[in-house]
């Protein structure tokens, strides 16, 4: 039987990021989908106006968490890594179906496995940046200049909303791939309650070396 160890995995502002980071994009998505005439729900301008404030919420995050990642050394954990990345991929699809244990072992230095990695690694350097440009697109499009109303250098918004539709779609996939995942721990609660407490149970390596005996040093 293999031994497990409370290990204190993620920080306080890891925390407050994750969470943060989930509510704006639920009130975006919530918002995005009824600008684009899915629902009515808000209306369209509260809709709109909400939107707005959420995406400028989510980029005054992302300022926090670059700043975070690169001065604490996590964005260490986003480098990509082919080793066992086959067998993560063949666990995901039917291993984790037949009980069979996990490739990958996690680490205080090492929290996400190798699809994890480029996963997020997508996220945050690919979909992100092509939300939050695209968003700002929209914004912007039309600007007040003096006594004008000028317009951003592009001929139309559509390839603007085509990609930033794209984007969206992206998220709500990862959010609903990564909603699945949290039940996969040691118990359907366990990564859930490692997020909100930042304490994680984790397996201690494995070492078939034989304790030292103190009484030999002695000799």
């Amino acid at each position: 039987m293999k031994n497990h160890k409370k290990v204190y995995v993620y920080k306080g502002f890891e925390r407050f990021w994750h969470w943060n980071q989930a509510l704006l994009i639920f009130v975006l998505a919530l918002t995005g989908f009824e600008i684009h005439s899915s629902y009515s729900l808000f209306g369209f301008e509260t809709a709109v106006n909400l939107h707005n404030k959420a995406a400028w919420g989510f980029i005054i995050l992302i300022v926090f968490a670059i700043f975070w990642h690169f001065t604490t050394g996590e964005w260490k954990q986003y480098i990509p890594t082919s080793k066992n990345l086959k067998a993560q991929a063949q666990f995901y699809l039917l291993g984790i179906f037949k009980n069979a244990p996990h490739p990958t072992q996690k680490t205080l230095l090492s929290k996400l496995n190798p699809l994890q990695r480029l996963v997020y690694l997508g996220l945050k350097i690919l979909v992100i940046p092509v939300m939050v440009v695209s968003g700002l697109f929209y914004m912007f499009y039309r600007y007040p200049q003096g006594s004008n109303i000028e317009a951003i250098n592009i001929d139309s918004l559509e390839t603007v909303a085509l990609l930033h539709t794209a984007g969206a779609f992206a998220v709500m996939a990862f959010v609903l791939v990564h909603l699945y995942l949290i039940t996969t721990g040691h118990t359907i609660t366990s990564n859930l309650k490692a997020m909100i407490t930042g304490w994680e149970e984790l397996e201690e390596p494995a070492t078939d070396e034989p304790q030292k005996d103190e009484s030999d040093e002695t000799k």
